[in-house]
C-alpha cells in the first residue's frame, strides 16, 4: 500500500528560524526551529553545537481531549520517548562540531493526529533544522556547511496479514506488526523501532517492510529538497 499524500507548507512570517507545517492527509504537525547562541552546561567545554527536540500534542489533536503535560506536572513518557527519537534522528544529519556554541531546538506540535506523528515530525523537523542552519549562515555565524545528509522517516506495518506504509490511526491500532523506520538520503538506516503486537514476525517480513519503506522515504526527501530550493525566506 502506498503512503498518504504529503503536503509541506512553509510559514516564513512566523518568528522561528524555520517554520514548517507538514500534512499527511489528516495528520498535521507544525515544526519550528529556534537558534540559541549558547549550549547546555554539559557541553560548554566540548567545542560543539547541540540539537534537541520537543514534541507536544495539542489537547484536541485527537477525537477526545488530552490534558496538557503541564497539567500533569511532568512530560508524558510517550512524549519523552518521541522527542528523544526526533532529536537522535536529526542529530545524525549534521556535524555538531562545525558550528560550536549554538543550540538548535526543534519544536514539533501536533495540530491534528491521525497516526505516524513521530515520523512526520522528523520529516518536517528536518526542513526546519536546515532553515535554522541557514539562518546561522545568513548571519555569518558559521561559514561551513554542517549538513551531512537529509533524513526521512515512515511508519510501516502488517494489518490483517497485509503490508502497509504510513499507517493512519485505524491501521495502526489494528496492526500485528508496527515499525517506525528512519533512513538518510543514501538509503542507510538510522533507526528502526519495531513491535510485534500479537505474535513474532519473521526477518522476511522485516525485509519486506524495509523494501517498501525506502521508496517512500526517498520521495519524502525529494519533497524536502524541493522546499529547500527556495533561498532562506525569513526577514527576522
Amino acid at each position: 500500500m502506498n503512503a498518504r499524500s504529503l503536503k509541506i507548507i512553509e510559514h516564513p512570517t512566523r518568528w522561528g528560524e524555520g517554520n514548517i507545517e507538514i500534512q499527511a492527509e489528516n495528520t498535521c504537525i507544525l515544526c519550528t526551529s529556534s537558534v540559541i547562541d549558547s549550549v547546555p552546561r554539559f557541553l560548554r567545554d566540548s567545542n560543539q553545537a547541540w540539537l534537541t527536540a520537543e514534541y507536544n500534542m495539542l489537547p484536541r489533536a485527537t477525537h477526545t481531549r488530552t490534558d496538557r503535560d503541564i497539567q500533569r506536572g511532568k512530560i508524558s513518557p510517550r512524549s519523552s520517548e518521541i522527542q528523544r527519537l526526533i532529536g537522535r534522528s536529526l542529530r545524525t544529519s549534521i556535524n555538531l562540531k562545525a558550528f560550536s556554541g549554538h543550540t538548535i531546538i526543534i519544536d514539533c506540535d501536533v495540530l491534528q493526529a491521525d497516526g505516524s506523528t513521530r515520523c512526520h515530525a522528523i520529516n518536517g523537523g528536518q526542513i526546519a533544522l536546515i532553515r535554522g542552519i541557514q539562518k546561522l549562515q545568513h548571519d555569518n555565524k558559521i561559514k561551513s556547511d554542517p549538513v551531512n545528509f537529509l533524513v526521512g522517516a515512515i511508519s510501516a506495518g502488517i494489518v490483517k496479514g497485509k503490508p502497509f506504509i504510513d499507517l493512519d490511526y485505524n491501521q495502526d491500532h489494528k496492526a500485528e506488526v508496527d515499525l517506525n523506520i528512519i533512513m538518510n538520503e543514501h538509503g542507510d538506516l538510522i533507526e528502526i523501532q519495531g513491535t510485534a503486537e500479537k505474535k513474532p514476525f519473521s526477518r522476511t517480513t522485516l525485509n519486506e517492510l524495509l523494501d517498501l519503506a525506502w521508496p517512500e522515504i526517498e520521495r519524502i526527501i525529494q519533497q524536502q529538497k524541493a522546499v529547500l530550493q527556495t533561498p532562506y525566506p525569513y526577514n527576522h
